[in-house]
Parts: structure tokens; C-alpha cells; sequence
């Protein structure tokens, strides 16, 4: 289900608590209102959407993908840029790294560990830093 944006700056600044397997449906309704904003938005986590849990979709080279309880577990070759974001109005600057290695939960909450380079890792940054309550 398509669900609207959360713009509740104290809200979003808050850490999100893990997610669990009962957590499916919070990944379905991201991927949902993912698709809906598409042509504005390649990812998003569940506190965008009002639900503090740490779920993470984005576009995976075309692909949509959702993640359970992602941490960064390696980085490499950092880079300033800007980005912007549904909940909030205009960019910010902030680091990102052009190559990161993801440890994660997928939709079968088997566990993970994945590596990500260029936009899309840039993308997961950016949805595990709205887990960990950082608003850039």
C-alpha cells in the first residue's frame, strides 16, 4: 500500500529499532510508495513513511530491492556530493563512499552480506543513514 511521506524532522532524527520477519508488510508498503514516486525518489526507508523499524527499498539498477537491518560493514573511496530527500526540502551536502559492503536481512530474513558500488551505493547510504535517525 502506498503510504504519504513523514516530514517530521524529530521523528525521522530518531534511530529505528530492528526489524523482525512480522516486518514483511513495512517492506511491501515501501516498495509500493516507491514505485508511486519514482520519477522523484530511488529509495526510501521506513521511517519515511511513519514506521520507525529499519527497512530499507531502493533501485537496484532498475530493479527494486528491500533490505532488513543493513550496516555497512566496509568503505571505501570517499566523495563529497549533494542529495535531496522526499521528507525533507532542498539537498544537502554530506560523504558518501563510492564502494561499500552491506550486511543484511532479505525478504526471506535469510542473512546477507552484498557489495554495492557507485549510485546505488550511494543510495543505501543515504536509507541506512534515515535507519540510524541521521537526517542529512
Amino acid at each position: 500500500m502506498r503510504r504519504p511521506i513523514m516530514t517530521s524532522a524529530a521523528f525521522l532524527s530518531q534511530p529505528s529499532a530492528l526489524a523482525t520477519r512480522n516486518d514483511g508488510k513495512v517492506a511491501q508498503d515501501l516498495l509500493d510508495t516507491l514505485a508511486a514516486h519514482a520519477n522523484e525518489c530511488v529509495g526510501m526507508a521506513a521511517n519515511m513513511i511513519g514506521i520507525a523499524k529499519q527497512v530499507i527499498v531502493f533501485d537496484d539498477n532498475g530493479t527494486a530491492r528491500a533490505m532488513f537491518n543493513p550496516r555497512i560493514t566496509a568503505q571505501s573511496e570517499p566523495y563529497r556530493t549533494r542529495e535531496g530527500c522526499l521528507s525533507l526540502i532542498g539537498e544537502r551536502e554530506t560523504t558518501r563512499y563510492r564502494r561499500i559492503t552491506v550486511s543484511f536481512d532479505d525478504m526471506t530474513f535469510a542473512h546477507r552480506s552484498e557489495d554495492f558500488a557507485g549510485w546505488t551505493a550511494q543510495i543505501i547510504q543515504h536509507e541506512i543513514d534515515h535507519c540510524n535517525g541521521i537526517v542529512i
